[in-house]
C-alpha cells in the first residue's frame, strides 16, 4: 500500500523548503563572516558551526577520523607520534572484544540478509538494511583501527591521553607533578570525570594515575568541559609508560 500521491508531494516540498532555508542561512551567515575580514575557509567554518550542533559536528568528526584511522592502520602507521616520542599502546586489552563484536556483526548481517530474502522482502528494503549492516561493521573496524593508531604519547613537551578518535587530551609536561601506577578494574565508562579526576579507561581498567600541578580543560567526546587535576588511564606497558614519563620528565628539567 503506497501513500496518497499529496502527502507524498507535501513532504517533498516540505523537505526542498528545509534545505533551500538552510542555504539560504548559509550564504547568509558566509557573507557576514567574508564582510568581517575572514577568509573563505574560516568564514565557512564560522558558518557550519553556527548552522550545525556541536554534538553532530562530533560525530561527524569521529566518522572522518575513524575511516582515516582505517587508512593509517592498513599503512601500518600512527597519528600524531613525533619523532623522539614515545607511543604509549593501549588497544591489546580491548582487541579480543572488538573482533568478537565484528565476528557478532558480521554473523547477524548474514542471517538478516538471508531471512528478508527468504521473506521475500523487496530488494530495496533488503539493499538498504544490507548497506546499514556492512556500515555498522566498518564502524566497528574504524573505532578499532583509531584505537590502535592513536596511542598514548609521551613527548618532551607533553603528555597525549587519547581514546581512538573519541577523545584527546594534552597535558604540558610542566603541569605533571607525580605519576604512579596503580590498577582499577572498575572504572564507570571509558571517559568520565568527577570530582576533578578524569578516568580514560579500557575494559573498565585504568593502571597509570598522574596528579597535575594545575587543572587542565577536557573536552569530552560530546564538548562537555570538565576541569581535571588527576588523570588516570589505561595502557599495555604500564611500566614502560612510567619510565618514559620519568625520562621525559628529566629531560624536559634539564
Amino acid at each position: 500500500m503506497s501513500l496518497p500521491a499529496p502527502v507524498i508531494l507535501a513532504a517533498e516540498l516540505t523537505a526542498v523548503s528545509v534545505f533551500a532555508l538552510e542555504a539560504v542561512t548559509a550564504y547568509r551567515l558566509f557573507r557576514a563572516g567574508r564582510r568581517s575580514g575572514a577568509g573563505r575557509r574560516a568564514a565557512a567554518r564560522a558558518a557550519a558551526r553556527r548552522l550545525v550542533p556541536e554534538q553532530v559536528r562530533r560525530f561527524m568528526e569521529f566518522d572522518v577520523k575513524g575511516m582515516a584511522s582505517l587508512v593509517l592502520w592498513v599503512a601500518r602507521r600512527r597519528d600524531g607520534v613525533p619523532p623522539g616520542a614515545t607511543a604509549l599502546p593501549y588497544s591489546g586489552e580491548q582487541s579480543s572484544t572488538i573482533l568478537v563484536l565484528l565476528f557478532m556483526m558480521a554473523v547477524e548481517t548474514v542471517a538478516v540478509e538471508l531471512l528478508l530474502k527468504a521473506l521475500g522482502v523487496p530488494d530495496g528494503l533488503r539493499v538498504l538494511v544490507l548497506v546499514v549492516d556492512v556500515y555498522g561493521i566498518v564502524v566497528g573496524l574504524a573505532v578499532g583501527a583509531a584505537c590502535v593508531t592513536r596511542p598514548h604519547v609521551v613527548s618532551s613537551e607533553e603528555l597525549r591521553v587519547r581514546y581512538g578518535a573519541f577523545f584527546d587530551l594534552r597535558i604540558p609536561r610542566r603541569l605533571i607533578s607525580s605519576v604512579r601506577l596503580s590498577r582499577s578494574y572498575n572504572e564507570p565508562g571509558v571517559v568520565t570525570v568527577e570530582n576533578g579526576r578524569l578516568g580514560v579507561a579500557v575494559s573498565s581498567q585504568t593502571n597509570v594515575i598522574v596528579e597535575l600541578a594545575e587543572p587542565v580543560t577536557v573536552v569530552r567526546p560530546l564538548g562537555r568541559r570538565a576541569e581535571a587535576t588527576t588523570v588516570r588511564f589505561f595502557t599495555d606497558t604500564p611500566g614502560a609508560t612510567l619510565a618514559a614519563l620519568q625520562r621525559q620528565g628529566r629531560r624536559h628539567d634539564a
